[in-house]
């Protein structure tokens, strides 16, 4: 997982509720073996309805997705942040998350910025209005700012959340971190018990 700071960038105004992982990526891009290509099926069902505001040019290179209210409810597919992710975002804004959808954001280094509802349906009017509108999410401070129109709040993440995108730790390299201690316990462990093999 990349290490993340900052997600400085332009927007995409999702003005929809209670949007679940299936409207995110459909059921039929999990039939996939590899963990590539998902880009393809992000809102693809949406996607379809040229009014839909991924398709519109003066969107396209965002980095940042805001949402409304219950962000990413339903199942537990991880498929729904590797999508968002490989679209090109690097931080969702929302009033609320599903909390499994969150979990897995901060699993695999997709910034669940989570703010007020008045601060949420400003930034989404304000991008509306302007696409060219810079906002600003910072992991050190948790802040999200848009001082072009003077809009600025803060962010929730516990510590070791904060901590994960600041080092760019997954699970993996959090185990990692105690690998010495890992091996110095191996090592001591009595020969008649089970061993990892090198």
């Amino acid at each position: 997982m990349k290490a993340v700071h900052i997600v400085s960038g332009t927007a995409v105004p999702l003005d929809r509720s209670d949007v679940d992982t299936d409207q995110i990526i459909p059921s039929d891009w999990l039939k996939q073996v590899e963990r590539t290509g998902f880009e393809k099926g992000l809102f693809s069902e949406w996607r379809d309805d040229r009014e839909f505001v991924l398709n519109n040019e003066a969107y396209a290179a965002a980095s940042i997705l805001i949402g409304g209210l219950n962000f990413g409810t339903g199942s537990s597919r991880e498929h729904a942040v590797w999508a968002i992710q490989q679209y090109g975002f690097d931080a969702v804004i929302s009033p609320r998350f599903a909390d499994i959808f969150r979990n897995n954001c901060t699993k695999n280094g997709l910034v669940p910025v989570q703010v007020s509802v008045e601060l949420g349906q400003a930034l989404m009017e304000a991008v509306q209005h302007d696409p060219s509108l810079e906002i600003t999410v910072d992991v050190a401070r948790l802040t999200v700012e848009a001082p072009q129109v003077g809009l600025s709040g803060t962010f929730p993440l516990d510590r070791s959340t904060q901590e994960r995108f600041l080092e760019g730790l997954d699970d993996i390299g959090i185990t990692l971190r105690t690998e010495s201690a890992i091996g110095d316990y191996e090592a001591a462990r009595p020969s008649w018990l089970p061993a990892v093999s090198s």
